[in-house]
């Protein structure tokens, strides 16, 4: 495994004003690598470029002199109830998307010769629910409409891929940050003191604090060689009991009492059933590159989440 960029890297990011996609670009500008964001409207810098994501399409010449691209573009799969209308959204914006980056990255490999290394953001999702097995990037992928999604993801990247570009397939796991995300609700329920397991609490939640998936992010672009699938969780997924136990104790709040899988279907609709998932999943990709997560232990992901507030 080579030991990452020697020089400052050129980096185009579509999802920048997301959860993920702001923290990246700050890190990016920090270490000192120049970054182009992709926008949906007009540029109104130097340092942003246009594209339209809904229509699947992207200049290739908006990826000129870029050494890669970080495609976090999509809707939040927990954003909103899942009526057969969002969910084939979300399919839908995440695919388009995708293919735009990958086809654009292809072109400029074909006009240049100049091979832009594409990091696509995916999820554990793809594994779907799989109780108390192990999963790494060798584990076939699973039921369910997100399991689907991921594959359909992941696929979309294909026009890159076939014209030899390196492509990584970033499969995140639940980021813990007090600014948003996956976290968010769960620190409010704990707060009022319904803080408590969801459904059995049994299930494995492959939970990742914010700076360690930007820093994963950060070594994948150093890493170019790394492609294929590559899970970004942390190095051993406790059960969602201990989670919401571990947030308690932080918050100096209860966090006894279980919420029902049946009341969660009533409250947020089917992604309840995602929630209630156990997705057992190791980062066994990212250690075996020297990878070191800055948050190990749950107590320390959960700290970190929580300073971010």
């Amino acid at each position: 495994m080579q030991q990452g960029s020697a020089r400052p890297l050129t980096v185009a990011v579509t999802g920048a004003s997301g959860l993920i996609g702001r923290a990246l670009v700050a890190a990016l500008r920090e270490r000192g690598d120049e970054v182009i964001t992709l926008v949906r409207r007009e540029p109104v810098s130097a340092g942003e470029r246009r594209w339209d994501p809904a229509t699947g399409h992207l200049d290739p010449q908006a990826l000129a002199g870029v050494d890669a691209v970080v495609n976090l573009a999509g809707p939040g799969v927990g954003d909103k109830r899942w009526t057969p209308a969002y969910k084939a959204r979300v399919l839908r914006d995440r695919v388009s998307a995708t293919e735009a980056v990958a086809e654009a990255v292809a072109a400029r490999l074909a006009s240049d010769d100049r091979a832009i290394h594409l990091v696509n953001a995916s999820a554990v999702g793809y594994y779907g629910d799989r109780g108390e097995e192990l999963l790494t990037e060798d584990s076939p992928g699973g039921l369910g409409f997100l399991a689907e999604v991921c594959r359909a993801w992941e696929g979309a990247t294909q026009a890159a891929s076939a014209a030899g570009a390196p492509v990584t397939l970033a499969r995140t796991g639940l980021v813990m940050s007090g600014a948003g995300g996956a976290l968010a609700p769960l620190v409010r329920a704990t707060r009022l003191g319904a803080g408590g397991p969801m459904g059995s609490g049994r299930q494995f939640w492959p939970v990742i604090s914010r700076r360690d998936e930007i820093a994963a992010l950060l070594f994948l672009l150093d890493h170019p060689d790394l492609t294929g699938p590559v899970n970004l969780v942390g190095v051993e997924p406790p059960r969602q009991r201990e989670v919401a136990g571990a947030l308690g104790r932080l918050l100096h709040r209860p966090a006894i009492l279980p919420a029902p899988g049946a009341a969660l279907r009533a409250v947020i609709g089917e992604f309840a059933g995602e929630i209630m998932a156990s997705q057992r999943v190791l980062p066994d990709r990212l250690l075996a590159a020297g990878f070191v997560h800055q948050d190990r232990a749950l107590t320390a992901v959960l700290a970190s989440a929580l300073a971010e507030e």
